[in-house]
């Protein structure tokens, strides 16, 4: 299998950026199981929602599907050689639920346990610490069937295969997380159909939201039991600093309805267990179906908040002529044709703001004083094409690592306690519904013929990696 890797022969950006890490920092990438394995119908893995959702027509553009994806399944070796040679010392991935329980709950296929098995022991072998990600979207499609996200029992068999992947892995795993932005699993997977499996109701996300964070807390005293003293449980939110977008008395309430919906509907419950007030109210329905003692489980304690950034959202409150346009869940609307912004190639609401980082960093140390907080996302889409010969420049996404790493070191110097940074992502792969028309990856996939070639950003991480070593 080949990878190309040539250094780029051009001079790179500076790598001093004048800012200093702790000494035992994670430095890492990151990826999720169906954006990489491929192999869906290998080894006994059982079909996911995001199975049948690729394959429903109109659901994902061109019709594209996550196999064969980066073929990460069979490429494991060289892909793990590839994140030493790149001077990761970490490397945050998730486990595909239907691998291990094809049915999602029931009989254990041992296969998937070892596939992560030899992907663990592989990472251990070059020095690069695994952080898991025990649920990133691909719920297995027979526990959909019963109901999914909306069945309170699902929670249940969550926290089941979570006890099942810890006594396999917990004797070599330090870093766990639960859940992978249950915002977005919730809220676009059932509150507006662009995700799997595709529902469009705003009560369903609600509902599918609170069984989410109570798979969490269910999970976690188990996770505790069956990994080492050492081990660091927490959960991964998509988190957004919100800034207001004109000087109307009506903005500043703008702001915190917005905040409510997009970062403390997880924050509060996951820390103060409650729910922010008048949430549901402002989003036009009932509250979850909260039985008691859900609250208190939600609030076990954490080890570690994992940080996925990418953008600041800018918002103001509606107007009557937008009220009418615009689908808004908490009575706002943001703007996204900001002077002199740059933005991703992700389009709308995707805009460059590295800045926006450090003041989230600030904000969630000041407000819930997290034991300690990790970047598990952070990165950008831009058009990149390889010109043959070993070589993919993309100096956007260059600048944009190299800015928002900037603003990880200015929060640490302001105290917050940041463990580690996972660049998002490792590699090119299925980006959901933009199916492989989006690349984020620091390297290159050339998807017909699966060869890897490392891009300029990850040229300049690995050098910046090399200083940080030193």
């Amino acid at each position: 299998m080949e990878t190309v890797d040539q250094p780029t022969s051009q001079a790179l950006p500076d790598t001093d950026l004048g800012v200093s890490f702790p000494e035992d920092f994670l430095w890492g990438a990151a990826t999720s199981s169906y954006q990489i394995e491929g192999a869906v119908q290998e080894d006994g893995r059982g079909p996911s929602i995001w199975d049948l959702f690729s394959q429903t027509p109109g659901k994902v553009f061109q019709g594209q599907t996550g196999d064969p994806a980066a073929d990460h399944y069979h490429r494991m070796q060289d892909d793990v050689e590839m994140m030493a040679d790149l001077g990761l010392n970490a490397y945050r991935f998730s486990i595909a639920w239907p691998r291990i329980l094809p049915t999602g709950n029931g009989a254990v296929n041992s296969r998937g346990l070892d596939f992560y098995d030899r992907l663990v022991d592989t990472l251990l072998a070059h020095h690069i610490t695994p952080l898991v990600t025990l649920y990133h979207w691909d719920l297995p499609l027979s526990l959909h069937e019963r109901g999914g996200w909306l069945n309170r029992d699902t929670a249940y068999a969550f926290a089941d295969y979570a006890e099942i992947v810890a006594r396999r892995l917990g004797d070599r795993v330090d870093w766990w997380v639960t859940h992978n932005e249950p915002w977005v699993a919730a809220f676009l997977g059932y509150g507006i159909g662009v995700h799997a499996p595709g529902i469009k109701d705003l009560n369903s996300a609600c509902i599918a939201a609170h069984h989410l964070l109570l798979s969490h807390g269910l999970a976690l005293p188990r996770l505790r039991v069956l990994t080492r003293q050492t081990a660091q449980l927490g959960i991964v939110l998509n988190l957004y600093p919100i800034y207001p977008g004109d000087n109307r008395l009506e903005t500043p309430a703008a702001v915190e309805r917005a905040d409510a919906f997009c970062n403390r509907w997880f924050l509060d419950p996951v820390f103060r267990g409650s729910y922010p007030d008048g949430l549901f109210a402002a989003m036009g329905i009932g509250a979850p179906p909260i039985q008691e003692g859900d609250l208190a489980l939600i609030s076990t304690p954490i080890d570690f908040l994992g940080v996925n950034y990418y953008s600041r959202k800018v918002v103001r409150a509606l107007t009557p002529v937008s009220q009418d346009s615009e689908w808004a869940p908490s009575g706002y609307e943001e703007i996204t044709d900001l002077p002199g912004a740059t933005y991703t190639q992700m389009g709308v609401g995707w805009e460059v703001y590295p800045v926006g980082l450090a003041d989230l960093l600030v904000r969630l140390k000041h407000d819930y004083a997290p034991r300690a907080l990790a970047i598990t996302e952070n990165g950008a889409a831009f058009e990149d094409h390889w010109n043959g010969n070993g070589r993919v420049s993309d100096p956007q996404r260059l600048q944009y690592v190299r800015d928002h790493l900037r603003a990880v070191g200015q929060a640490v110097g302001q105290g917050v306690p940041v463990r580690g940074y996972f660049l998002w992502s490792l590699m090119d792969n299925f980006e959901w519904g933009y199916g492989y028309s989006k690349r984020f990856g620091m390297v290159y996939i050339d998807y017909a013929t699966q060869r890897r070639i490392i891009k300029d950003s990850g040229h300049w991480y690995a050098a910046f990696l090399a200083v940080q070593r030193r």
